[in-house]
């Protein structure tokens, strides 16, 4: 299945610090050899501080305990450069350590600034190095701390092209730390800014937008209302012309989202246009089983499909997510996919036929003929279906109520006759008073 893969797709828009959560993904489900995952990470890791645990995994790939001398040289100077920024920072990190000093700030950023000049002789330079000081921890793998410090530096900073920079840092380390709730209202914020904000150019502010986009995928699988989320970002105009001018793999995930919310079925013909519009640049089992069963009504298509769903659900890291219960392992997701899926086709299928045959309904849904009819006989129960299992026949029947039109057309004169006749009088009867 790593032909449905779109990790390297993803990680081209990602911060590389993000692509190491997909790796260790991929790694567990071993869904590529153990060695082109160790070399992945460390050609990832050659561009960030965190030179220890390159080291650690050099040592697993060449199951060896020496590593390369310019490793060494690397880690050497990643300290010392540390404690250059330390010492550079060190004035307002020790400001900003003493909650009682932080209490005399304001949402003014000038009076902030002028504030800690001529009290305590912190300057521009100690905020540049705050910010030097916050992105150095973050490239050495300490979110926590370069999450703390970039949150300070935003109140600081009067620079809004590295205020923005600022929040992209802090909204990744939010990510890192799977702080969903606050990593959304940072998401929200960096929205607003790129909405509102004047590019130097479109292709700039496009760019910016499908960052956001992928970026926003690990919260939308994560957070409680992501899956409305997801919906309500993609399927904005701007949002959705980034997606359909160079991001179509992201498809996969809005169709995912709206296929599990069952509140927002009201997208699915939206969805469909989309599928059908993009059909040319990018189809994965997702997508074309939301074709095969809505616009070609291939309903064998559509279980061939579903079959391959499960496995591209299994194998995405953004899907994919298992949850342990002791000895059990489930993968929530999955679960719901199928389950609407299944009741998609259930819908669509009773839609055209009368008289079902539950032994290939149930091929049709995956099932055994046992849990097809289980199921069938719950959802007529819970559900306004107005059909009937024949046990003997073995069949669905569904119930058609023949209107007739001609009552429905009297029925509906009536009313108007009634409602007209009801204004007419509420209009002449005040008139006719005011006359007297």
């Amino acid at each position: 299945m790593s032909e449905h893969d779109l990790t390297a797709l993803m990680a081209a828009q990602l911060d590389r610090h993000l692509v190491f959560p997909l790796l260790e993904f991929l790694q567990e489900r071993q869904l590529y050899s153990e060695s082109e995952i160790l070399e992945a990470k460390i050609r990832l890791l050659s561009g960030t501080n965190m030179v220890d645990y390159a080291m650690d995994i050099h040592k697993s790939l060449y199951g060896t305990d020496d590593v390369p001398e310019d490793m060494v040289k690397r880690r050497a100077e990643v300290v010392s450069r540390l404690r250059s920024l330390e010492e550079a920072a060190a004035p307002l990190v020790a400001f900003l350590q003493n909650p009682q000093l932080v209490q005399e700030f304001r949402p003014d950023k000038q009076y902030n600034i002028h504030m800690l000049q001529e009290r305590y002789q912190i300057g521009p330079d100690q905020i540049e190095a705050l910010y030097q000081y916050a992105k150095f921890q973050f490239e050495c793998g300490n979110y926590s701390g370069a999450a703390d410090y970039l949150y300070q530096y935003r109140a600081l900073c009067t620079n809004s092209e590295r205020n923005v920079s600022a929040l992209w840092g802090k909204l990744a380390a939010e990510i890192l730390m799977q702080n969903w709730d606050v990593a959304l209202e940072e998401l929200n914020r960096l929205k607003e800014i790129i909405d509102s904000k004047n590019f130097s150019s479109p292709l700039n502010q496009l760019q910016n937008r499908i960052w956001l986009m992928h970026w926003a995928l690990f919260i939308f699988f994560n957070h409680e209302n992501g899956r409305n989320g997801i919906i309500d970002l993609f399927f904005q105009d701007r949002y959705l012309n980034a997606i359909q001018t160079n991001a179509h793999h992201l498809i996969r995930y809005l169709a995912t989202a709206v296929v599990v919310n069952k509140r927002r079925r009201n997208m699915l013909k939206e969805l469909i246009k989309v599928i059908q519009q993009e059909h040319h640049s990018y189809k994965d089992p997702v997508t074309e089983f939301l074709e095969c069963l809505y616009v070609n009504y291939d309903f064998d298509g559509a279980q061939q499909k579903l079959i391959e769903c499960e496995q591209v659900i299994l194998n995405d890291p953004f899907l994919g997510k298992r949850i342990e219960e002791g000895n059990f392992v489930s993968v929530p997701l999955r679960d719901e996919f199928l389950e609407n899926a299944r009741l998609f086709i259930f819908e669509t299928y009773c839609r055209i036929h009368r008289c079902i045959d539950i032994s290939m309904l149930a091929q049709k849904l995956n099932m055994s003929y046992d849990e097809a009819e289980l199921w069938i006989m719950n959802l007529v129960r819970s559900s306004k279906l107005d059909a009937r299992i024949d046990s003997v026949s073995g069949t669905l029947i569904m119930t058609t109520n023949h209107v007739n039109v001609h009552e429905q057309i009297v029925e509906s004169l009536k009313g108007l006759n009634m409602r007209t006749y009801m204004l007419a009088k509420n209009i002449v009867e005040p008139a006719q008073q005011a006359t007297r």
